[in-house]
């Protein structure tokens, strides 16, 4: 059942929507990174597993190829869309629902584990949504969470993106890259689950800086969004600056981006 998002989240839905099924392009170039999070979740057949911020489903199948249950949950329509769509292709039984990381359709502890890769950390409300995945897990169940560490590539590409993006409000939310640092998610989440924590770097590999720069373009939401609300000469003002900062991670066989990030394991108090 789709549940209604709250209204301060429509903007980011209606953002996070306008990549529709070509996100999945920008999932597989972190594929590898979302692989090391389900690893360290370890699913397993039986188990009912909630995917918070699932965009078009790309962990959600994976765990699905393990046996287990997965409920996927996700603000933005056109990357559900995509995700039903998928899964279908795939033959895999995934339930989507839209819902707010804020506010889940679920019942308390309604989980034996729950995961988020690179999702939730951009929740406008994080006390709210860090305490939504505490209630849905069961007592003795398993959360698992990647999100890109402060310090990591992810934070520089942003600023190659900062200056042909709206003017933040004047009282911002807080950084979504704070779901990367473990003195936070000790803070925010440690009363609620045992934690553990293992860094990663995960490599995002195209056949140039331009390709990038098109999937980008046309499948990540916030870009897609940036790109389209510019004139033609401040668009291709960004292309130029987008694919600068790629061209430095040039190979001999295309560019490979090192993306950090932190995985964080805890058990259910």
């Amino acid at each position: 059942m789709d549940a209604p998002i709250k209204d301060h989240n429509a903007k980011a839905a209606a953002l996070w929507s306008g990549g529709g099924r070509k996100y999945d392009k920008i999932s597989r170039s972190i594929s590898g990174a979302i692989d090391h999070c389900v690893e360290r979740l370890d699913p397993g057949p039986g188990e009912r597993i909630a995917d918070v911020a699932t965009g078009t489903g790309w962990t959600s199948r994976a765990i699905a190829r393990l046996g287990a249950t997965v409920v996927g949950v996700d603000i933005a329509d056109g990357l559900l869309s995509a995700a039903r769509e998928i899964a279908e292709e795939q033959k895999l039984l995934i339930d989507y629902h839209r819902g707010d990381a804020e506010a889940l359709p679920f019942k308390d502890g309604e989980f034996d584990a729950v995961i988020s890769t690179f999702g939730v950390m951009f929740a406008s409300d994080q006390q709210s949504a860090a305490s939504e995945l505490a209630r849905v897990c069961r007592s003795g169940g398993r959360l698992a969470i990647a999100a890109w560490v402060p310090e990591s590539n992810a934070v520089s590409l942003r600023r190659v993106l900062q200056p042909y993006m709206t003017a933040p409000p004047a009282s911002p939310p807080p950084s979504p890259f704070l779901w990367g640092k473990r003195d936070w998610l000790t803070t925010t989440m440690g009363q609620a689950f045992r934690l553990g924590y293992e860094e990663g770097v995960v490599l995002s590999r195209f056949p140039s800086a331009a390709a990038a720069w098109d999937q980008y373009a046309d499948g990540f939401g916030p870009v897609h969004a940036i790109a389209a609300s510019l004139s033609e000469p401040q668009k291709d003002e960004l292309r130029t600056a987008f694919i600068a900062w790629v061209d430095q991670f040039r190979t001999g066989l295309g560019v490979s981006i090192p993306f950090e990030y932190l995985v964080t394991v805890g058990q259910r108090l």
